[in-house]
């Protein structure tokens, strides 16, 4: 096995990662020509039809056990080496959000109000484009490479069926380890990759607050109940709540995002809805803040002579990286890329993701990819999620050649 793995130090040789970053770039065309496909033609939820079919004929070829979900429209794929050896996970999600693209490009989505707007696109070509790269070093793989294409990223929970559908043991045994990544439109300039031990992403979970009053007429407040200024001061309350019950260095926030009650000016209504995000960044946190933003809402409804019903829903899980593994990026990505592109973040970002549950079952890392397209500032250019969000396709290049070389690193060390 000369030649793919160091046999003195159980680490991916250099000689194989600078082969690999330029098969990465000789591939570049091909991967981003999939990925312009799935751009046109984004799909929402977890019956994603389209973006499947292309998947299987894009790994046609390749040498791949492949299956496909029975409850979602997954993908998976199962890249056996010529040695013996454990399995790893790669991740790539591939649904889209209901978004009207205002990008501008020349492959913008031809599907009305849906679009790929969280680089989703990029995520399903990186990690056919990193299996690519993988099939052609089956003859010295000691190991398997599960490949994992995921529907209903989007808070579908996909990942987590795909789970209970199997996935972590697609290979016979379970993988000892599993690795996503995700580009972003901002924030870091192409080729940069960023995570960080522990905590790398929050835990997202969504509240819905009835507060229920009396109706009656807008110039006699006296002889109703109105629940519009109680609902007022719950949106205070709950600010108050996260900087006073919660340790400023294990944060929780709250979002409240939509506000509803009446229908118009000199009518009390009979009854007022909040509905808020709630993210938070440690278990600890997740596990006390349902109870505590109920007693406060139950408590300030209570205070004005009215009552209020909480409906709290759980999201996403805290995204929690394993330090070994954020370790083996950090010693790779640099040997791969140079020594600018590695960036360790020093404080989680407040999105979420259903990686997350991956990460409960085994040791792994998420990592950022920078895609900010070539002459936007890093600072100021589109976010992911915006109607206006463009990715750099050079991001292709240095999202397969990061997945396929922590995968043959994992798989040299045994």
């Amino acid at each position: 096995m000369t030649g793919t793995l160091d046999p003195t130090t159980g680490q991916v040789g250099d000689d194989v990662l600078a082969s690999l970053l330029a098969d990465a770039r000789a591939q570049r065309d091909v991967v981003v020509a999939l990925r312009h496909a799935l751009h046109r033609s984004p799909e929402i939820g977890l019956a994603l039809p389209a973006t499947q079919r292309l998947v299987l004929d894009a790994l046609d070829g390749l040498g791949l056990e492949v299956t496909t979900g029975s409850g979602l429209t997954s993908v998976v794929g199962v890249l056996r080496g010529a040695h013996p050896g454990p399995a790893v996970l790669l991740r790539g999600d591939m649904d889209a959000l209901p978004v009207a693209e205002e990008s501008g490009e020349p492959f913008a989505s031809e599907n009305p109000g849906v679009m790929h707007a969280c680089g989703h696109d990029l995520h399903t070509a990186g990690l056919v484009g990193a299996a690519r790269l993988l099939a052609a070093r089956r003859d010295r793989l000691a190991g398997s490479v599960v490949l994992m294409f995921q529907p209903g990223e989007e808070g579908d929970h996909g990942a987590r069926l795909m789970i209970e559908e199997g996935v972590l043991d697609a290979a016979g045994d379970r993988v000892v380890a599993a690795y996503a990544l995700h580009v972003m439109s901002s924030l870091l300039p192409t080729g940069v990759v960023m995570s960080r031990p522990g905590t790398i992403l929050a835990a997202a979970d969504t509240v819905h607050v009835t507060v229920h009053g009396r109706g009656g007429h807008g110039s006699m407040p006296h002889l109703a109940a109105d629940p519009v200024p109680v609902a007022a001061e719950i949106v205070l309350a709950l600010q108050a709540m996260v900087t006073r019950q919660f340790d400023v260095f294990d944060p929780v926030v709250v979002t409240v995002g939509h506000i509803l009650g009446g229908t118009t000016d000199n009518v009390i209504a009979p009854t007022a809805r909040l509905e808020a995000t709630v993210r938070t960044f440690s278990e600890a946190a997740h596990a006390v803040v349902p109870e505590r933003l109920t007693r406060v809402c139950e408590g300030v409804a209570a205070a004005h002579g009215l009552t209020a019903t909480v409906d709290y829903e759980r999201g996403y899980p805290v995204t929690v990286n394993t330090p070994d593994e954020v370790q083996r990026a950090a010693r790779v990505v640099p040997a791969l890329l140079g020594a600018d592109a590695w960036h360790e973040a020093a404080q989680p970002l407040p999105g979420a993701e259903d990686f997350s549950y991956v990460l409960e079952q085994v040791p792994g890392v998420f990592v950022a990819v920078g895609a900010t397209p070539v002459g936007e500032d890093p600072r100021t250019a589109a976010y992911n999620h915006s109607a206006h969000a463009r990715f750099a396709d050079d991001a292709l290049v240095t999202g397969p050649a990061v997945l396929a070389a922590l995968a043959l690193d994992r798989l040299a060390q045994g």
